[in-house]
Parts: structure tokens; sequence; C-alpha cells
């Protein structure tokens, strides 16, 4: 159950996360050490690794369009405003297309996404709650938020399951 899912271990693997060595895409040098999110495009061989296509830190993901949003969720008592860039251009200024995603969190909590809620849906991968920037005790750097309050189908727990807090990876399928 994702309430139950944050723990030390967590806390403890995104310190481990953020200090491993990673690789630029076609780059032989590490990367820097504030890489919040990779993007990863999954072959049709799923016995294959994904590859990495791209990598953000926090001030590339700031450089794209910003959107915010006031909603309800279900981990917050007040509804609370959310700021990040649209999910749709994240992917778009890596150039991926695909069916679905897997969005993987600091502990590997996965969750399976269709392609289409990021077209359909002005889903967000939050960086703020109310101006403030997110850290590990309020869900992480990013946070996959839809915004809940404005359709009524996006208030259900299917959509509350997509929604990943501490996201390190988007793998396109």
């Amino acid at each position: 159950m994702m309430s139950k899912r944050h723990n030390l271990l967590a806390v403890l693997g995104m310190g481990l996360w953020l200090m491993s060595p990673v690789l630029h895409a076609g780059s032989k040098t590490p990367a820097a050490k504030s890489m919040v999110l990779q993007l990863l495009l999954q072959s049709a061989d799923k016995k294959a690794q994904p590859q990495l296509v791209a990598e953000f830190d926090l001030a590339s993901l700031k450089k794209l369009p910003q959107q915010s949003f006031t909603t309800h969720t279900p981990w917050f008592k007040d509804p609370m405003t959310f700021t990040g860039p649209l999910m749709r251009d994240v992917l778009a200024s890596a150039k991926l297309k695909g069916n679905s995603l897997s969005a993987v969190a600091l502990d590997e909590y996965k969750a399976k996404l269709p392609f289409s809620d990021a077209e359909r849906f002005d889903v967000i991968l939050a960086h703020s709650i109310n101006g403030e920037p997110m850290s590990t005790r309020n869900k992480r750097l990013l946070f996959i938020v839809y915004p809940y309050d404005s359709k009524k189908e996006l208030q259900s727990v299917l959509y509350y399951q997509r929604s990943v807090w501490q996201l390190k990876a988007l793998i396109v399928e």
C-alpha cells in the first residue's frame, strides 16, 4: 500500500542513488549528483535493460514550461498547490513516444501508466508544493500529480496509484 511504503530505507536509498555515478547518454563521464529524473526506453525485448535516453536535474526541469494547479489529494488534509512541468513536455523534450510508462520511485515502487495519460490530462511532475521545494518529508523532489479536482474520473484509486512520489525514472515502453 502506498502509504506504508515510505520508511528509513527509502530515505537511505535516495542518498545512495544521488551519490551514485550516473552517465549522461553518449558520455563517458559521470553525471552531476543533482540528477533527479532519468528517461529510459524499453525495447520490445523485455529481457533487455532499458536504454537511457535523457536525464534531468532540477534546474533543467524548471527550464521547461511550468504548470501549477490546486487540488485535493488523499495524502494531504487540505487542497495543495503543485508546480512542475507537464509530463508530456518532459517526454516530448526527449522525443519519446510509446504505449505505456513505468514510473519508478526511489524505493523501487513501480506504477504502470498508459502513455495516453500524459496526453489526455495535465499531469505534472511536481517539484514544489504550495510554493515550497519538495523534500523526502513531503514526497521528495518529484511527484506525479494528476489534476484530481478537474475531472471526477481522476478521483479514484486507479489514478492515485499512478501518482508516484520520490520519482526517479520513467521507462517508456
